[in-house]
């Protein structure tokens, strides 16, 4: 099974650009970050230092977020944002541009929280341009955008996979967009009340990616109740082949102690 670390949650205790060396030492070959830089267009010796970092420790970095804004003060992504829309633009050429360099395929594109005072159909007019032109972006070096429904935010509009789904469809309806795919985090789906077997069983060939934590407490694999094996056996034998995105709470001393049975080459 090939994982990889989310390093924007997982080994903290790490300045930020030594966590991809740690990742490699634990014996993984990929990780993925949320957003690792404070603004949409970060300078140029910024980007340069994250890229050497992820390059001199080995690792692939398989997934990347567009900027989603203030993700500590709530924000949950600013692509449905209007007075933000053209941050979220700037930001795609550098999105695609680290992708390019480090053989990136998966961009998650975070859907925003709704915004008190604005309709939310014009929220959704601006977040179809805004996916539409993330695709675009990436579309040349063989990337995909990524739609998540996500928990804990109660103003984010997406909290189920037919949510996201219908948001995916409109794009390509609307817009020809084609290289767009569910982001199926089983925690946030399973917090929500998504029935995450049923969305396996219809969804999971075309998924763009899959994260998991357990329930109750976004820990690592075995310290909830969440059947996560048996999710990650079907959606293989119904055909996903991509990585697992490791984006759970631990402590870098047990981090990944679940998977110290793992197969060496195998995470």
């Amino acid at each position: 099974m090939t994982y990889t670390v989310n390093c924007s949650i997982l080994l903290t205790e790490l300045p930020l650009l030594e966590r991809p060396a740690a990742a490699k030492a634990a014996g993984f070959d990929a990780v993925e970050f949320w957003w690792p830089f404070s603004t949409s267009v970060p300078l140029d010796a910024d980007v340069d230092a994250f890229i050497a970092a992820v390059r001199d420790a080995g690792v692939r970095l398989s997934g990347l977020n567009f900027n989603a804004g203030d993700m500590p003060g709530g924000d949950r992504g600013l692509l449905s944002w209007p007075a933000r829309g053209s941050e979220f633009r700037d930001n795609l050429a550098v999105v695609a541009g680290i992708g390019d360099i480090l053989g990136t395929k998966g961009f998650n594109a975070l859907y925003g929280n709704r915004i008190v005072g604005v309709d939310p159909a014009a929220q959704d007019a601006v977040a179809v341009e805004n996916l539409a032109a993330a695709a675009a972006a990436v579309a040349p070096i063989g990337g995909t955008v990524l739609v998540e429904p996500v928990s804990g935010a109660d103003r984010y509009p997406l909290r189920t996979a037919a949510q996201a789904l219908d948001v995916i469809d409109h794009v390509r309806t609307a817009t020809g967009a084609r290289n767009l795919a569910l982001l199926a985090d089983f925690y946030h789906l399973a917090v929500n009340g998504d029935d995450v077997a049923a969305v396996i069983e219809e969804h999971a060939a075309s998924f763009g990616h899959i994260q998991i934590a357990d329930n109750p407490g976004r820990g690592a694999p075995g310290t909830g109740t969440l059947p996560i094996d048996a999710w990650i056996a079907r959606s293989h034998e119904l055909g996903y082949d991509g990585y697992i995105g490791l984006e759970y709470k631990a402590p870098i001393e047990t981090a990944f102690t679940w998977a110290t049975e793992s197969v060496s080459g195998t995470r």
